[in-house]
């Protein structure tokens, strides 16, 4: 079983087993979801949008304005 610590800042360390393993690199967004007394994160990529993409807006509407906006990102 692996620990962490929450500092004065509300950050939490995630240990190098699981960044490793999950390939977690510097800059990995998450998108965090509450569950009750459980945090979920969950990995900011394609299929996430694709799974969100029709929770807002029509199928793919809302996947083609995040990856538009990802791709703007991307050139800054």
């Amino acid at each position: 079983m692996l620990t962490t610590t929450v500092t004065s800042k509300g950050q939490v360390v995630i240990p190098s087993k699981i960044r490793k393993k999950c390939n977690i690199r510097k800059g990995t967004k998450y998108y965090i979801e509450e569950n009750g007394n459980n945090i979920i994160l969950k990995p900011i990529t394609k299929e996430f949008f694709m799974d969100m993409a029709g929770a807002i807006a029509p199928k793919g509407k809302l996947l083609k304005t995040l990856m538009l906006e990802k791709n703007k990102e991307k050139l800054l």
